[in-house]
């Protein structure tokens, strides 16, 4: 492998200088980068829009769009329309975005999320230029007015926005927001055999995971509760048809051709039992993460449940099955036995 030469001169000096910026000032340099491309024209295109199907959440319809390079964006006027802000509200700070401009929520707006709200200029499908937001930093931003809100930090004109991100927070997990932006915006049907193959190589790992308890008690105690069983003291021995409930509410959902691909990379005895866990082969910077986020929103949504047919219509409207038509709940036999794949 050729080796990297080391920065000479004026870029010896450049890369110094970056290691000692802050946050906000590598914010300000991107910023500034991005309206130079701005102004120049060399913006990047969206290859499909809400237009004609506008993303709904919680009421509100959002304007959405997909990248070339698959990056969901919201504009920036549907962050503001989302938490129940004016789309057209000023800018205060060339560093913070409107939507985490106020005083009060300093103390709880990380640098982190500062780098991760650094506006994208683009053009729409129709040329038209425009700005907006990763479509991922919506649930961040909601996680500040609560948790300033759970502080008892907020103004008294803050609280409906608090509310508004409340309502949100029950209507998507971070998970979620994704494949809502690609239905609204009809990129799911424009996913190749290559952005397949992408995702699950991002998803699934060629070696064995060793096991860990991943599985909260909590999402077993629901499953029991909403198929009126009851959850045992001690020991608890689970139905055997609750691998096919699971692979059904969580792998079915968690990315395209992710369960196809995990029964196909799992070996299995002469009855048919697997040999390891699911999530064993999950990669651990990606997709054991991701099904983690997915296990927390669907126990959410299963307290907030009044029984299975209530679950899985909630679930299907949050969490569809990927490359599925949401259907009516299932029902599910005793007799069904898939292994321990789950």
């Amino acid at each position: 492998m050729a080796r990297v030469p080391k920065p000479q001169g004026r870029a010896k000096g450049g890369v110094a200088r970056a290691k000692n910026l802050s946050a906000a000032e590598r914010r300000v340099i991107a910023m500034s980068g991005a309206q130079a491309r701005w102004n120049a024209g060399d913006l990047p295109q969206a290859v499909c829009s809400s237009e004609d199907h506008p993303l709904r959440i919680a009421g509100v319809e959002l304007d959405a769009y997909v990248l070339d390079d698959g990056t969901r964006i919201l504009s920036q006027a549907a962050l503001l329309r989302a938490l129940g802000r004016n789309p057209r509200a000023a800018t205060r700070s060339a560093t913070v975005p409107p939507m985490l401009q106020a005083t009060s929520l300093a103390p709880f707006v990380t640098p982190e999320l500062l780098e991760a709200a650094t506006p994208i200029h683009f053009r729409t499908p129709t040329g038209t230029r425009a700005n907006g937001y990763r479509a991922e930093l919506l649930p961040q931003i909601c996680e500040v007015y609560l948790k300033a809100r759970d502080a008892r930090a907020l103004a008294p004109n803050q609280k409906g926005i608090a509310t508004q991100a409340d309502i949100l927070m029950r209507a998507f997990a971070t998970v979620g927001i994704i494949a809502l932006v690609d239905e609204a915006t009809g990129f799911q049907d424009l996913r190749s055999k290559r952005a397949l193959a992408e995702i699950l190589e991002q998803f699934i790992d060629k070696e064995l995971q060793a096991w860990v308890k991943t599985f909260p008690d909590d999402y077993y105690r629901q499953l029991f509760r909403l198929r009126d069983l009851s959850f045992p003291d001690g020991v608890v021995k689970r139905p055997q048809y609750f691998g096919h409930l699971t692979n059904d509410v969580i792998y079915k959902r968690l990315a395209p051709g992710v369960l196809d691909e995990l029964k196909r990379v799992t070996a299995r005895d002469d009855e048919g039992r697997t040999s390891h866990r699911y999530f064993q082969r999950l990669t651990s910077n990606h997709g054991y993460p991701k099904l983690r986020e997915h296990l927390g929103s669907v126990v959410t949504i299963m307290k907030l449940s009044d029984s299975w047919d209530d679950f899985i219509e909630k679930l299907d409207r949050l969490h569809p099955r990927y490359g599925e038509t949401p259907q009516l709940a299932l029902e599910y036999a005793d007799e069904i036995d898939t292994g321990k794949g789950f």
